[in-house]
């Protein structure tokens, strides 16, 4: 029954804000046009179609702000107007109870409060969908007090996703069967994207894992910090992490007062994401300005303080391989490479011509290349691709939907500090010296140092791997493949007496040439 109710609920929501226009004028059912048009009647829609949406989700609660803000990211799939609207559905929630908070620190930590910690403040400093964070001091095992975040899970959420999640995959369901771009717009693999991501951000330990490793990847670089996790209090529903101070990145009146480097911050933010990305294939993945802060402590004054590591996007080898490859054909206008890289990735059906795709490609690319650098828009070229990119049925990977969403992001942010940013002269250099890496000769002898351990623990059991093959294939194949193993065997060891006489022979040559030599000097050292 309380699944009918939510649906019904659901249905009532979806009918007050006019989300059944944006839906079922997709459909060419002719009942379901009729349908539309006498739902429509009496209801004042004046508001556009993504404030609509937006606050129809805020309306149903936590898990469908959640998939508001990651469906936000499919910008492939989403016209502007309705994810430039859902990317504003951050930290919009409001706060649960104190006394709950606290319930799930004692049963996480098993131990009454006053144990863990000095303080606790009992007012939430932050609030979202998923989690809410709490201030509090505690003492380290030094004895030092230590100003600290606790970030606690909002109760009784993986009923209420479950719950919600089997309501999204039978309307995905719905729109995959009845609308024509439902294939297209891919609903039930989206809802399956969303299962995936809220199930990560239900295990805090899994984001205190994401930081530290992100902590320990841009050690040295001097340019952002990331809050020390306290393992000894990380559980699944509770973590406690070290206090971060510093002025929201969207504050831009008490940056500039405190003496903050706007150009300088822009150019440090394009070279923390390049390096997360293309260095270690391993990125913070939801870089909005409500998790990004600037410290103005004299110790570390001007550099990024990043939070909130529920999602985080990564890369393997061959993505990053296919990146590199991509951008270098990109810089020199070879348009025809870079769709042959989209056919040889698997990413587009081996059928589609190349001469298409590549008359597709040249028409996004071209026109940034007239342009002033400064204008020119990375992500809005990743963006214009993926879009072109429907019509030749590319499948889309979701990490790098992820670093498309991300680079948004930071262009955004960059260009919000410095008009002048301009993004390719900060981020080419850096390009290029990747790219070197990873295509040239220190790639290769990279990758050699890498598998070297594996080649010298295989190198001494080959003759007897061999030997062993050799001897199998004669047990299975009988007299004449046993015959073939003693010709490979005596032909192995004729090679071997060649070789053996090659070497002998050379030691040979060498010794009279040194005697020859000792014979010619004779005179003069005597």
């Amino acid at each position: 029954m309380s699944r009918i109710f939510r649906g019904a609920y659901i249905v009532w929501i979806v009918l007050r804000y006019g989300l059944d226009e944006l839906v079922l004028t997709s459909f060419k059912k002719p009942w379901l046009l009729l349908l539309a048009r006498i739902l429509s009647i009496g209801r004042n829609l004046d508001a556009p179609r993504g404030e609509r949406l937006r606050e129809a989700l805020e309306r149903l609660g936590p898990i469908f702000v959640k998939f508001g803000q990651v469906l936000s990211t499919r910008r492939d799939l989403l016209p502007p107007d309705i994810s430039d609207e859902l990317a504003r559905l951050q930290d919009r929630v409001p706060p649960f109870a104190s006394s709950i908070a606290v319930a799930t620190i004692e049963r996480a930590f098993r131990k009454p409060l006053g144990e863990i910690f000095e303080s606790f403040d009992l007012e939430p400093v932050a609030s979202a969908s998923i989690a809410q964070v709490h201030f509090a001091v505690l003492k380290d095992r030094n004895g030092r007090l230590r100003d600290v975040a606790v970030k606690v899970l909002r109760p009784n959420m993986l009923p209420a996703i479950e719950k919600d999640l089997g309501l999204m995959r039978m309307m995905a369901g719905w729109v995959n069967g009845f609308s024509d771009d439902g294939k297209r717009l891919k609903p039930l693999e989206v809802v399956a994207e969303f299962d995936k991501y809220l199930h990560d951000e239900l295990d805090l330990v899994r984001e205190a894992s994401s930081a530290a490793q992100l902590r320990r990847n841009m050690e040295g670089l001097d340019l952002v910090l990331i809050p020390e996790m306290f393992w000894d209090l990380c559980a699944t529903e509770a973590i406690v992490m070290e206090r971060m101070t510093g002025i929201p990145i969207s504050h831009t009146e008490r940056l500039r007062a405190a003496g903050v480097d706007f150009q300088k911050l822009a150019r440090d933010g394009v070279t923390i994401f390049f390096t997360q990305v293309f260095r270690d294939g391993f990125f913070h993945a939801d870089m909005h300005p409500g998790n990004i802060q600037v410290s103005v402590e004299p110790a570390t004054f001007g550099r990024y303080i990043s939070l909130d590591f529920g999602i985080v996007g990564t890369l393997t080898e061959f993505d990053k391989e296919y990146l590199a490859q991509n951008f270098t054909a990109f810089f020199r206008r070879d348009y025809k490479r870079v769709a042959e890289l989209h056919i040889e990735s698997g990413w587009v059906p081996a059928n589609t011509r190349v001469d298409e795709l590549e008359a597709a490609i040249r028409a996004v690319c071209e026109p940034y290349f007239d342009r002033p650098l400064k204008e020119i828009s990375l992500g809005m070229v990743l963006m214009r691709l993926f879009q072109t990119s429907r019509r030749f049925q590319v499948e889309i990977q979701p990490q790098l939907v992820l670093l498309q969403k991300t680079l948004l992001n930071i262009e955004g942010l960059g260009r919000d500090l410095d008009p002048e940013l301009d993004l390719w002269n900060t981020a080419k250099p850096f390009l290029e010296k990747w790219m070197l890496e990873q295509i040239g000769p220190k790639a290769f002898i990279e990758q050699l140092k890498n598998e070297a351990p594996r080649y010298a623990k295989l190198l001494p059991e080959l003759p007897r791997l061999l030997v062993d093959f050799l001897k199998q294939g004669a047990t299975d194949r009988g007299t004449d493949q046993r015959k073939l193993m003693e010709e490979l065997l005596a032909e192995h060891k004729r090679t071997n007496r060649l070789l053996h006489g090659l070497i002998y022979g050379a030691i040979g040559f060498g010794l009279g040439l040194l005697a020859m030599r000792l014979l010619f000097l004779s005179p003069f050292l005597f």
